[in-house]
């Protein structure tokens, strides 16, 4: 054997592992290696002054739907309210001013209705945003990173997408998604032409 050739396979070997090393996270922040909300790094004092001056009449819209049993959710899904009077068995009620009161019980997914998705809920084969890994953060009791609780209070301009009107329909079929093409083609029914950094974009959807 040529006595050179094991130090050539090292060297071989060296060169294709910190070439993999040197590879770059496809999901990396350019907000650093700590940044956990992303785009929302762009919502500073300055863009939600900027916003709050484009307030011409003072009406205010509704987004919120209402979250019960019958709203849309992705399977395996389900969402059930039990009203329940604690303390109150066969009408009974509470002290000397006799409270009597309703409270909710609960059972159900917290993914159903409007909401709010933290960048810990979506990811590529286990790589989430900024390069965490489920195996590192993901935990039965909750996630360690990238949950809503690190988005802070969002008060910027924002622009609506009316995706009921771009399909030309009255309810948008379940599963349709709204990827690049879509969006700008929505935008441009609008006559939006572009959509500047910390402005908060969102579309009307179901499920």
């Amino acid at each position: 054997m040529n006595p050179k050739l094991p130090l050539l396979l090292t060297l071989i070997f060296i060169s294709i592992t910190a070439s993999a090393q040197d590879k770059p996270c496809p999901t990396a922040s350019k907000f650093g290696p700590d940044d956990q909300i992303g785009n929302v790094n762009y919502i500073t004092p300055t863009k939600t002054l900027a916003a709050s001056k484009l307030v011409t009449t003072g009406k205010t819209y509704r987004l919120a739907i209402e979250t019960n049993k019958d709203t849309p959710a992705y399977p395996p899904r389900t969402f059930a309210v039990t009203i329940t009077q604690p303390g109150q068995t066969a009408g009974g009620s509470l002290g000397p001013t006799k409270t009597t009161y309703n409270d909710d019980l609960i059972v159900g997914w917290a993914g159903i209705g409007t909401q709010l998705d933290g960048l810990g809920h979506i990811g590529i084969d286990g790589l989430y945003y900024n390069c965490n890994k489920a195996a590192d953060f993901a935990m039965t009791d909750g996630l360690k990173k990238l949950g809503v609780e690190h988005v802070p209070a969002i008060a910027t301009r924002g622009v609506l997408l009316d995706m009921v009107g771009y399909f030309n329909t009255d309810i948008v079929k379940e599963g349709t998604a709204f990827n690049r093409a879509e969006i700008e083609g929505a935008m441009k029914r609008q006559g939006i032409k572009s959509i500047e950094k910390a402005t908060w974009c969102c579309s009307t959807r179901v499920g």
